[in-house]
């Protein structure tokens, strides 16, 4: 099996991020719905094939290697159809197979963007807590440093609500709520429709840079000259 044929197993691309110096790529998957829950971390080079498969709870937002260290911090998120935006801030280890959630409650946030400014600080892009009396919650997302002086030993479970606090600044994304805000007992699968699915800010510009670099980076030349 190609690694292509392996990337297509796991559904469209809809975000992808490569670690040139190691040879990685991490390709965020989406279902029929849209919903991007599966995650494909690949080794490219001369024979590209499929590490690793992590299936979350939440659709995937945000990507980003660490600069220096064997980690891939991965942001994950939703809207609950109703009041809540829930999600985590998952570290996953990339020569261990660990996979730690950062966020301490067990609704944690929605994460909308991730970034290592340097090997110890990672910033973050939340959405709020809610939309109660907020309809800009939609449509903005609070801005966190999380610093940490050793982010490969650092404890699953341990980044409290208290530090998710942070500046508020325009994150405009697409806003899929029903009319009604339908609860979230009636989203279930046999229910869900393209009206009430999961809010997936990545645009087509977006999935179409995804697909090219994954297909540039698991179909190197070499490999289409042998077959």
């Amino acid at each position: 099996m190609t690694a292509l044929s392996e990337l297509a197993a796991l559904g469209e691309p809809a975000l992808a991020v490569a670690d040139p110096a190691r040879r990685l790529l991490a390709v965020a998957c989406a279902d029929e719905y849209g919903d991007a829950m599966t995650l494909g971390l690949f080794e490219t080079g001369a024979r590209p094939r499929l590490l690793r498969r992590t299936d979350c709870a939440y659709p995937v937002h945000a990507l980003a290697f660490h600069p220096g260290k064997p980690l891939l911090a991965v942001g994950i998120g939703d809207y609950d159809g109703g009041y809540h935006f829930e999600g985590q801030l998952l570290l996953l280890g990339l020569d261990n197979g660990t996979e730690r959630a950062m966020f301490a409650h067990d609704w944690g946030r929605q994460v909308l963007a991730a970034e290592w400014l340097d090997d110890t600080r990672l910033r973050l892009h939340l959405a709020p807590h809610d939309d109660y009396k907020d309809d800009a919650a939609h449509r903005e997302a609070h801005v966190v440093v999380l610093e940490c002086p050793d982010w490969v030993s650092a404890l699953g479970r341990t980044v409290p609500d208290d530090r998710l606090r942070g500046p508020r600044v325009p994150f405009p994304r697409p806003d899929h709520r029903s009319a009604d805000h339908r609860s979230a007992e009636h989203r279930s699968a046999e229910h869900r429709s393209a009206e009430h699915r999961s809010p997936d800010h990545r645009s087509p510009d977006h999935r179409s840079a995804a697909r090219e670099l994954a297909n540039r980076l698991l179909d190197p030349p070499a490999g289409r000259h042998h077959r």
